[in-house]
């Protein structure tokens, strides 16, 4: 008698894997599954997510199939999937990121916004940014502005490499110069004085940490998000601190947490360096940015 053709399992293609994984990450309480599972399988496939579709019925191989399943794995664990595929997108720009940086949000595009508003196109400006991270902001700003000259520091060699990485990446190493050092203490007196100086500083109350997705408070860089016990520790050193490396006539600006533009106008009002104090909202309609000019 002939014996049985074994039966065997039917191929784990792109689109079953696809709808697998978002039932998966549906299941475990994972944020926007499908998107997450296109992703984490695009990268690790080296295809756009658009190409998933056009091969949805390409069978996965061993090797590929064992890797996936590692980011799902970590995806579940709640790794955020910018620190598993190691990138990001800000501005239009890829951007190079991991644990020693945040990701990028796009609330933050909005103190680009209110940045660009600010530096003319005709006009040389200089610019510095305390606490740059990644580099996305100084990034976005010498994309959109080619006259600007910036200067960014952090106090993280690690932070620092990830920022060095992005701007050979967008070749922008001739206009952004990177010092390490907490906020303004790299400063030499011949780096002043700046048209502008922009940051998004640690602005979460620190008791607030914990309570926050275990994306971020188990993941992200504590020191990029404690603010102090108020959320206003980093913030009111750089109110305090930015007269003396801003023109006069230049601005400050600061990316805010949602419910501190009073707290910190009046910090500025009690001082008597600032005026024309600004509150720019984000997209969703919430107080965002505090913008402010040195008096002439």
């Amino acid at each position: 008698m002939q014996k049985p053709t074994p039966r065997q399992d039917p191929p784990w293609t792109i689109l079953k894997i696809i709808q697998w994984t978002t039932e998966y990450f549906h299941s475990h309480e994972v944020d926007s599954p499908r998107a997450a599972a296109e992703i984490l399988l695009a990268h690790v496939l080296g295809l756009r997510r658009l190409d998933l579709y056009l091969r949805y019925d390409q069978p996965l191989q061993g090797e590929e199939l064992s890797r996936f399943k590692e980011t799902i794995r970590r995806r579940v664990h709640r790794e955020p999937v910018a620190y598993i595929i190691g990138s990001a997108e800000f501005w239009s720009l890829e951007i190079a990121v991991g644990p020693p940086v945040l990701i990028p949000r796009p609330e933050t595009e909005c103190l680009v916004e209110a940045a660009l508003a600010l530096v003319p196109d005709e006009t040389p400006q200089s610019v510095f940014e305390p606490g740059t991270g990644s580099g996305v902001i100084a990034l976005a700003l010498a994309t959109e502005k080619p006259r600007v000259n910036i200067l960014a520091s952090d106090a993280s060699m690690e932070a620092l490499e990830f920022a060095k990485r992005n701007i050979q990446r967008h070749a922008l190493g001739v206009r952004i110069r990177l010092l390490n050092g907490h906020w303004f203490e790299p400063l030499l007196p011949e780096h002043s004085f700046f048209d502008l100086v922009v940051s998004n500083p640690p602005y979460i109350p620190r008791g607030d940490i914990p309570g926050l997705q275990p994306e971020v408070a188990q993941f992200e860089p504590r020191g990029a998000l404690d603010g102090g016990p108020d959320g206003l520790s980093a913030i009111r050193h750089l109110i305090e601190t930015a007269p003396h490396y801003v023109k006069p006539g230049g601005h400050l600006l600061l990316e805010i947490g949602f419910d501190q533009a009073a707290a910190i106008e009046a910090l500025v009002a009690s001082g008597e360096h600032y005026e024309d104090f600004t509150v720019h909202q984000d997209f969703s309609g919430l107080d965002r940015v505090v913008q402010m000019r040195k008096k002439s």
